[in-house]
């Protein structure tokens, strides 16, 4: 058993964030090649006969190639024991990254050199910008044509609203990518195409200064373009700042090529030490600390059938304040009961090991016999506190679910319960109907997809989804004191209850809410769920 403050003080955890296809599960990998996590990183992409990433567990990650849910990943690293939350790239399931995000002090953003930033990259960051979280930024595929560098910056800039810092500065792109400039060791770290999936690869360093050692290297042409960038950079580019990086508003900015495991090791090393150990947190009695306070947790994630053989259901917690015993007994404060967490465990994508103690920053992964929810509070039992809810998203996209084989009702509604109980998709049924008429909402229409391939594949149920017209969904607030035979509503609305029957309502078109407000004189509307 560690000193309680010397562990939580050594954790760093962060989520990586990026637009899909910007080779964020190829960084991932290559960190825990580091860490010693795993001897050979795998590919990501959707081929039969490909090693899949650790990170990318589920069935249907593997056929399609593509991350669909976060996976926490847990490895040592020269003193630090660090949490990676891997997040999908893919913005069908931004709501998943979203809830991550929550439970983590810091995020990497992965930017594609080609492309810049990114529709997806935009959408996450508000999110960061919205917590404050100290963002750190990985320009990748530098061994691949790139745009320019200072276009990138600017991209940077202009879009997300944050300053840039770059740490090093590339020499070329593409076939004529040499290395990187460190500003601070004022000396060039040479780029050679190492083994991929492997740590090794000699890089040699040269000092800025041994000009002609410089030229022999890189050719005058690039020697010049690099001596006149770093003197513009030095007059242009925002001064370092830890204070700003750790407030988010300033971006430290690392170039490299994941790929080829060029300038990984520099990013990991110069990242753990900007990073914060974890840092209190808001609850509804103020901020709770992680060394002070005894063991808290919130659940952020719960994933069915992660060992399809055992059909079980994992709730992920982020422990906030304290340590955790196996043995200790906790409060679930929504459920208002005390319990044991049953089989803790440190998730490794789906290896996994059981726990006897974690701390503040770690994530873990417990049994939930269907007790919990996202966003739910865990405290010792003499405290009763909660920490802020996650709100959820409002879904853009409906379609009432058929279900092929009326004989296999049950495993219809355990499956959909269980998926929906994920956070991934959420379900209404008709005010009236039962679970006769279910109607599924979701974020992105891939998530449709996720929910017909896991009900066939996990509980061996056929379904057809029928697209409905609705786009927008408004929650009622304070709806008991609201007579709901007595809206006057509109030719496009539907009224509809989500799981814990609270009544909603559904519209085709957009001026009909605004309708509907004047049509009922102090009804209110919101277009955020609570969970």
């Amino acid at each position: 058993m560690g000193d309680k403050k010397e562990e939580i003080n050594r954790r760093r955890t962060f989520a990586i964030i990026s637009h899909p296809d910007a080779g964020k599960t190829t960084l991932t990998e290559k960190l825990l090649l580091y860490g010693g996590a795993i001897n050979l990183a795998g590919s990501v992409k959707g081929k039969a006969t490909a090693r899949h990433a650790v990170s990318d567990w589920m069935e249907i990650e593997k056929q399609r190639g593509i991350s669909v849910t976060s996976s926490v990943l847990q490895f040592e690293y020269d003193g630090y024991c660090i949490n990676i939350l891997d997040t999908p790239g893919h913005q069908d399931f931004s709501e998943d990254t979203y809830r991550t995000l929550m439970a983590a002090d810091s995020a990497v953003m992965v930017i594609d050199a080609g492309k810049g930033v990114e529709a997806q990259t935009r959408k996450l960051f508000k999110v960061c910008v919205m917590r404050k979280i100290p963002i750190f930024t990985f320009i990748n595929k530098m061994d691949r044509d790139a745009n320019d560098t200072f276009e990138l910056l600017d991209d940077i800039e202009k879009e997300l609203g944050i300053a840039t810092c770059p740490m090093n500065w590339p020499i070329g792109s593409g076939k004529s990518f040499k290395g990187v400039y460190d500003r601070k060791k004022q000396c060039v770290i040479t780029y050679s195409d190492t083994q991929k999936g492997t740590r090794e690869g000699e890089a040699l360093q040269i000092p800025i200064s041994q000009l002609d050692r410089l030229t022999g290297f890189v050719g005058e042409d690039l020697k010049k373009k690099l001596l006149d960038e770093i003197e513009l950079l030095d007059g242009a580019s925002a001064p370092f700042d830890l204070k700003e990086v750790q407030g988010g508003v300033l971006t430290p900015v690392f170039f490299g090529s994941a790929l080829t495991n060029f300038g990984v090791e520099v990013f990991l090393r110069h990242f753990l030490e900007m990073t914060t150990a974890p840092l209190p947190r808001r609850a509804d009695i103020g901020l709770i600390d992680p060394v002070e306070r005894e063991f808290s947790a919130f659940v952020f994630k719960i994933q069915a059938n992660m060992n399809k053989a055992h059909r079980d259901r994992v709730a992920f917690l982020r422990i906030c304040s304290g340590r955790f015993d196996a043995d200790m007994e906790v409060r679930h404060v929504q459920g208002n009961r005390v319990m044991r967490l049953s089989q803790p465990q440190q998730i490794m994508a789906n290896d996994r090991k059981i726990l006897s103690e974690a701390y503040a920053g770690d994530i873990i992964g417990v049994f939930d016999p269907g007790v919990f929810s996202i966003g739910d509070t865990l405290c010792i039992p003499k405290e009763q506190f909660c920490y802020e809810g996650i709100p959820t998203f409002a879904p853009e996209h409906f379609a009432r679910v058929r279900q092929m084989d009326t004989m296999k009702r049950k495993q219809f509604v355990k499956g959909i319960n269980q998926i929906a109980q994920e956070g991934a998709i959420q379900i209404f049924q008709e005010i009236g109907s039962g679970m006769e008429e279910i109607i599924v909402g979701v974020v992105g229409v891939l998530q449709f997809d996720v929910l017909k391939f896991r009900l066939e594949n996990e509980y061996n149920v056929d379904i057809r989804l029928e697209p409905l017209p609705y786009e927008h969904i408004r929650w009622i607030e304070h709806h008991e004191e609201v007579d709901l035979n007595a809206l006057v509503g509109t030719s496009d609305m539907k009224k509809i209850v989500d799981l814990k029957g609270n009544p909603l309502l559904l519209f085709i078109n957009a001026w009909s809410v605004g309708m509907v407000l004047d049509r009922n004189k102090g009804l209110e509307l919101s277009e955020f769920g609570r969970n």
